[in-house]
């Protein structure tokens, strides 16, 4: 195939969003932002989407944030203290902390936001299933009482992936989890602006005057937040070459994610700069429904595996460039101490597609149609998806590729009907490479089947046992030889598929000053 192909997404018929952007003094007041997909979720207990992600940092604000090394550092908290063993723990608030509605921000509210965040959170679960207690003895002392010592703690309260541990008011954060919050009420740096909302479109962002930066200096989560714009517009775009033109005109500040064919043209502008922020990389995998046949047979999803070649989907998202890609990748980063070799003969490349055929003939499968929910808006998802979809057309699958709107596709994804009834069979995706360093924090390895496992639901009772032994292994070393065993498991029983990690420039007008790197963040930033 063509890589143009892959390009297409659903035409949208813009409105006229930049003139609030532009207009007179207003410009050096306002950033004008393009998210990589529509923000359809606002909620980040809900789900784990990256856009939600980056908006929820706007508007909430965690008790530790994480550095640039990623370590844990105090944030909404003034001190911690650490007794019994590791098995107690004393958190306090900093004084002044405000809520946008202008209450102030309590330890019940605390208690009640991080109960909600534990319900959902693959890390938050295994902390509040190590948890006897977590109360709040006074307004500005949480109280953390552990039946064994829980060392990632501070991390799992204060990570950039998975859901966000976001602090919110008590009369929101009691309601259900699985449920979007009514209302966008942080602590963070800027307030939501709900009434500007145009889905789809628009969303918008104010400056909290009442936020109170660190005085540390910033570094990724960790530190100052100063906001020195007074508003920062998410703008979504119908195409990449609206926005691409909309960034080269300065109708725009900063589009997140550029397209390859855009690469070389920005780069080459004198007044834009193309960076990657984040080292890590994007790791590209496709999900497997273990509910719905065929995935619910380990021979069809072998199979499935068998055919996907790393190197084509990686080459089809980011060309040629041997810097903008990696492969041979497991099911942990390459760079990740976790990282081994185990098992990847499973995976061959280029597929040896004649045995992948062999082994979907030897299978159950009998032609029924394979439904692949893909996101069409979010050009690597769409492109991963069509690449995997033509290599598992070529070994014998019947696939219906149903390429839709990102709102659409995560409704989907998240349902566990039959496909007669709307459900789905597969779907791409991807997470930040730092996200796939560590079995507590990838998502997909939460293994425990229908009822309380992520999206796909695969349930590998075995993978849970390692994981346990993992958060209480005494070393490196006993970390490493269990992720090893995990990665073994994986591969036989394939809870996804791993398609290689890519790197995703980001791009934004060279007048921009101060931006941090690791994420698209939007405090630090200032126009020179």
């Amino acid at each position: 195939m063509r890589r143009r192909t892959f390009l297409a997404a659903p035409s949208i018929v813009m409105p006229s969003l930049f003139a609030p952007a532009i207009a007179g003094a207003a410009a050096a007041r306002t950033l004008a932002f393009v998210p990589y997909t529509d923000l359809a979720v606002l909620d980040p207990i809900v789900t784990t989407n990256y856009a939600t992600r980056n908006h929820a940092l706007m508007v909430f604000d965690t008790l530790y944030g994480l550095d640039s090394s990623f370590t844990p550092r105090l944030q909404m908290l003034a001190g911690e203290q650490v007794e019994n063993d590791a098995r107690s723990w004393t958190l306090t608030l900093r004084e002044g902390l405000r809520f946008h509605d202008d209450t102030p921000v309590l330890a019940r509210d605390v208690v009640a936001s991080l109960r909600r965040w534990g319900q959902r959170d693959i890390l938050g679960t295994l902390l509040f299933a190590a948890t006897d207690e977590l109360t709040a003895p006074d307004d500005r002392t949480l109280r953390w009482r552990l039946k064994a010592p829980f060392p990632l703690l501070p991390f799992a309260l204060g990570k950039t992936v998975g859901n966000l541990a976001a602090i919110m008011p008590e009369r929101l954060a009691r309601g259900d989890a699985a449920r979007p919050v009514a209302e966008m009420i942080g602590s963070g740096p800027f307030r939501y602006l709900a009434a500007e909302r145009m889905q789809g479109h628009l969303n918008v962002y104010q400056r909290f005057d009442g936020y109170q930066p660190r005085a540390e200096a910033p570094d990724l989560l960790a530190g100052g937040k100063r906001a020195w714009f007074e508003r920062i517009e998410w703008h979504t775009l119908p195409d990449a070459a609206t926005a691409a033109s909309a960034l080269q005109q300065g109708e725009v500040d900063w589009w997140e994610q550029p397209t390859t064919d855009h690469w070389p043209v920005i780069a080459r502008h004198p007044g834009l700069v193309l960076d990657v922020l984040d080292r890590s990389g994007s790791y590209r995998y496709v999900r497997l429904n273990w509910l719905n046949p065929p995935f619910n047979d380990v021979t069809v999803r072998r199979a499935a595996m068998a055919a996907v070649s790393q190197t084509d989907v990686v080459t089809a998202i980011a060309g040629t460039d041997p810097a903008m890609s990696r492969t041979g990748i497991g099911f942990f980063a390459p760079d990740s101490p976790m990282a081994s070799a185990v098992g990847m003969s499973a995976m061959r490349d280029p597929p040896d597609l004649d045995g992948a055929r062999r082994m979907l003939a030897a299978s159950r499968y009998g032609g029924e149609p394979v439904v692949m929910s893909i996101a069409a808006t979010v050009v690597p998802i769409h492109i991963c998806g069509q690449v995997v979809a033509d290599a598992w057309q070529r070994i014998g699958f019947n696939v219906d590729f149903r390429a839709v709107e990102i709102a659409a596709s995560l409704q989907q994804i998240a349902s566990q009907a039959p496909v007669a009834q709307g459900g789905w069979c597969a779907s791409a995706d991807g997470m930040a490479g730092v996200a796939a360093n560590d079995p507590a924090l990838i998502a997909n390895l939460h293994t425990v089947g229908r009822n309380g496992g992520t999206y796909g639901w695969p349930d590998i009772p075995e993978v849970e046992t390692l994981r346990n032994r993992y958060l209480a292994a005494p070393d490196l070393a006993a970390r490493q030889s269990i992720c090893r065993d995990i990665q073994r498991l994986c591969f036989a029983e394939v809870p996804y598929i791993p398609a290689g990690i890519v790197q995703q420039p980001t791009a934004y007008r060279r007048v921009l000053t101060g931006v941090l790197r690791g994420l698209p963040l939007f405090w630090n930033l200032q126009r020179a």
